[in-house]
């Protein structure tokens, strides 16, 4: 487990650094979120680069996480300026990549609910 936790936090670290062409993922990594699924190291890297200024420069402030030997679940804060956007995520892991994300989270004017 703890291999897990060190794994999740380096994924946080190359997003914070900036260093995303690092990140520990497999080839046949996947990325669910409200957005769709992205299949592939490379497709992901892709998007991720042809999108920079949306991607980079946040910091990220972890509430929460469970870690187990194969799999992790993380609640944060990711803040970058004016912006914040709190997430729920689960990990599915491969040895010392990450095989799998799948991330929740309210995607600003899509299905709030009014109080």
């Amino acid at each position: 487990m703890e291999d897990t936790e060190k794994l999740i936090a380096k994924w946080f670290e190359s997003w914070e650094t900036g260093n995303y062409k690092d990140i520990p993922v497999t080839d046949d990594f996947k990325h669910t979120s409200p957005y769709g699924t992205i299949a592939g190291k490379d497709a992901y890297l892709a998007l991720v680069a042809a999108n920079e200024n949306k991607f980079l420069g946040h910091t990220f402030k972890i509430h929460d996480a469970l870690y187990g030997e194969t799999t992790a679940c993380v609640r944060y804060t990711g803040k970058r300026g004016d912006f914040s956007l709190d997430v729920s995520e689960w990990y599915k892991t491969d040895g010392n990549r990450i095989r799998e994300i799948i991330s929740y989270y309210n995607i600003e004017g899509e299905g709030e609910i009014q109080l």
